[in-house]
């Protein structure tokens, strides 16, 4: 893949110097997000608006996240992450798309599968908490589009093993269990980008985190014929536990 050749530019950020855990730490967490999906999907030199013409919408979604930290000299922490994303839709395309004539009525659906394995360091470890790392996604989309008289049908798909910087910071107000915070992971590379970040309020009470906030995800990538250039926002809420 294109992108990761750029993994020896993100590798600098592993050099920074970092603190670790005092004891050995665990958490995780459980979460909805309510996103919509903006965007265009391409085959060949085909394209259509999944916002506009396919009109999908959010049916299903799972996010999971765990972590684990260790008070081991020079070793990385690491954190494990996962995002599902069923979309469906009908609507009406208003240019030919991959065989599929324009003004065609279709059904289409949106399978997105995401996993993160992220190697990170500690750098802040007080009220303020910085850290920084490497991730390596895991990247299946697959985008169904089909008449609803039958064929023809069309299938746009990308899959893909893309690395990212990582970079969390939370500031955290003294003795209230009240914290706010930010997270990202960023690639832009020969014209292929993926980025997504959350902002979040938090309150943690007896190891227990309760967290909303606003995440926003954008993928612009090329898989041979099949490109996805797509952004999904939205707010979230999630419910973990950590000690």
């Amino acid at each position: 893949m294109k992108m990761i050749r750029s993994a020896v530019l993100l590798s600098a950020i592993a050099a920074v110097p970092a603190t670790q855990a005092d004891v050995l730490g665990f958490g995780a967490s459980i979460g909805y997000w309510d996103s919509d999906l903006s965007g265009k999907a391409a085959k060949g030199g085909d394209e259509v608006n999944v916002e506009n013409e396919l009109d999908l919408s959010n049916n299903t979604e799972a996010n999971l996240s765990a972590f684990l930290e260790h008070p081991i000299p020079l070793l990385p922490n690491v954190r494990l992450s996962y995002v599902k994303i069923d979309q469906t839709g009908r609507g009406e395309l208003g240019t030919g798309f991959d065989n599929i004539p324009a003004g065609a009525e279709v059904d289409s659906s949106l399978d997105w599968r995401q996993t993160d394995l992220t190697l990170y360091y500690e750098v802040l470890d007080n009220w303020v908490n910085l850290d920084l790392g490497l991730t390596a996604r895991d990247l299946d989309a697959e985008l169904n589009v089909a008449s609803v008289l039958g064929q023809p049908a069309s299938s746009t798909e990308v899959d893909a093993v893309v690395p990212m910087g990582y970079a969390a910071a939370r500031f955290d107000l003294p003795l209230t269990g009240v914290s706010v915070g930010v997270n990202g992971n960023v690639i832009s590379y020969s014209g292929d980008s993926v980025y997504d970040y959350d902002v979040y309020g938090q309150y943690a009470v007896a190891g227990v985190q309760l967290r909303a906030g606003y995440r926003e995800m954008a993928v612009d990538y090329e898989d041979g014929d099949d490109r996805l250039d797509i952004d999904i926002g939205g707010p979230f809420a999630s419910v973990g536990f950590s000690f």
